[in-house]
């Protein structure tokens, strides 16, 4: 599906209504799913998904993946939008809290949550979702948006969905062939 998704086009920073937001959300997910059909490769996956979520959810500015690459510790992975923390402890920030428990983070205001991190000072509202892989925490999604209040737990739920669905038959990719 090389043409993306096929939506009515929002301006990036939109933020539609909650009802508008889920339905938008819920008319990309076939698309999303057919994109990824039969996809096993965990990177090809997260910078699809990347992409797509991108287009479909107009009020972020931020949407990507942060790969657990030790015992406590994130690394950026495929996104879009701007610069991202390049590492995140588990001890710290939205993402942290998230791979740390393995439970979905979703904060209206980041400004109230304790100890976030500010990687773009624009973003107010944050939804991170833990991506498991046979039973193994492997990365988390985060969407971050410049809205307060800019998720809601609808999309949340859908999310959480799509991403079990997308990662059930994921592999870890092997080291270089060398």
């Amino acid at each position: 599906m090389s043409e993306g998704i096929l939506l009515e086009p929002v301006a990036r920073g939109t933020l539609l209504s909650e009802a508008a937001r889920v339905a938008r959300l819920h008319s990309a997910l076939p698309q999303i799913h057919a994109a990824l059909e039969g996809e096993t490769d965990e990177v090809a996956i997260q910078a699809t998904l990347a992409c797509l979520l991108w287009e479909t959810l107009p009020q972020t500015n931020w949407c990507g993946f942060y790969r657990r690459v030790g015992e406590g510790m994130l690394a950026v992975g495929p996104y879009q939008g701007g610069m991202g923390c390049l590492r995140i402890p588990f001890e710290r920030g939205v993402c942290g809290a998230c791979a740390r428990t393995e439970t979905t983070q979703l904060v209206p205001d980041v400004h109230a949550f304790p100890g976030h991190i500010a990687c773009d000072d624009t973003t107010r509202s944050e939804l991170v979702i833990p991506i498991t892989v046979n039973g193994r925490l492997r990365a988390v999604l985060d969407l971050d948006s410049p809205h307060l209040g800019g998720f809601s737990a609808a999309e949340a739920r859908a999310l959480e969905a799509l991403v079990a669905h997308a990662f059930a038959e994921a592999v870890h990719p092997s080291p270089g062939i060398g």
